[in-house]
C-alpha cells in the first residue's frame, strides 16, 4: 500500500493501493480495441452511461445537480487558464492500455486541439491534468481511478471532493512501478488557491472557492 504524503492534515486522508475484485467468478475481460469495437457496433453507446475501467465495464454513478455545477464552474476556469496547445475535455475517454481502462473523467486538459484526435482517442502522454468530482464516488475514485492515472503516469489528478468541501491535488505519479498511485497529496480548502501545473510549469492559479457548487 502507498502511503501519501499530505501536507495540509485532512480528516479524510485517503489510503491508496491498487485495487482488486474479489469473488469466486471468473471475470471476462476486455481489451480498449474490443471495448472500442464494440462501440463502434453499437453494443454500447454513450447512452449506457459507462466506462471500461481494469477491463470491465463500469457503470457511471448518477450525477446529482451539485456534481453537474461545481463540473461547470471548474471547466470554466480552467478553460480561462489553457494556454495555446492545450484544451480541456469534458468527460471524454483517454486510453490507458497497460491497464485495459478507457476512463472519461469529469474534466482533462489534453495537449493540442480537438480535432487532433479523431483517429483516435488520446493517450494518457497527452494528458496534463485529469479532475474527478467526487460525492458519492469519492472511494471509488481515491483507490481505483486513482491507481489508474497514477500508473499511466499522468502529472497531476485533482479530486474536487464535495463530501469533505476541498480539492485533493495528486502528484509525482508512481508510473508503472508498484503499487500503482500517487507519492504525494495536497489537501486544500475553500480558501486556498490550485496551481495549473502543465509540463511542470505553473501556468496560473483557481481559487478552490470558485470550482465548489
Amino acid at each position: 500500500m502507498v502511503t501519501i504524503i499530505t501536507t495540509s492534515p485532512s480528516k479524510s486522508a485517503p489510503e491508496l493501493g491498487r485495487p482488486t475484485f474479489e469473488g469466486t467468478l471468473s471475470l471476462y475481460r476486455l481489451s480498449i480495441d474490443q471495448y472500442e469495437r464494440m462501440a463502434e457496433a453499437g453494443v454500447v453507446s454513450k447512452d449506457d452511461r459507462i466506462e471500461l475501467i481494469d477491463g470491465l465495464l463500469v457503470q457511471k454513478m448518477v450525477k446529482l445537480p451539485p456534481h453537474v455545477v461545481c463540473a461547470k464552474k471548474t471547466f470554466r476556469e480552467l478553460e480561462c487558464l489553457a494556454p495555446t496547445g492545450w484544451h480541456v475535455a469534458k468527460e471524454d475517454p483517454i486510453r490507458i492500455p497497460d491497464r485495459s481502462s478507457e476512463p472519461e473523467p469529469d474534466l482533462t486538459v489534453i495537449r493540442g486541439e480537438p480535432e487532433d484526435y479523431l483517429e483516435q482517442n488520446p493517450d494518457a502522454s497527452a494528458v496534463a491534468l485529469v479532475v474527478e468530482v467526487a460525492e458519492s464516488s469519492l472511494e471509488f475514485d481515491r483507490k481505483v481511478k486513482l491507481s489508474i492515472y497514477g500508473m499511466a503516469g499522468i502529472p497531476i489528478y485533482w479530486i474536487v471532493n464535495l463530501t469533505d468541501w476541498q480539492l485533493e491535488v495528486y502528484s509525482e505519479p508512481s508510473g508503472a512501478a508498484e503499487p500503482s498511485g500517487y507519492r504525494r497529496c495536497r489537501t486544500l480548502g475553500p480558501d486556498d488557491r490550485a496551481d495549473l501545473i502543465i509540463e511542470s510549469k505553473v501556468i496560473g492559479q483557481i481559487a478552490v472557492r470558485e470550482m465548489l457548487p
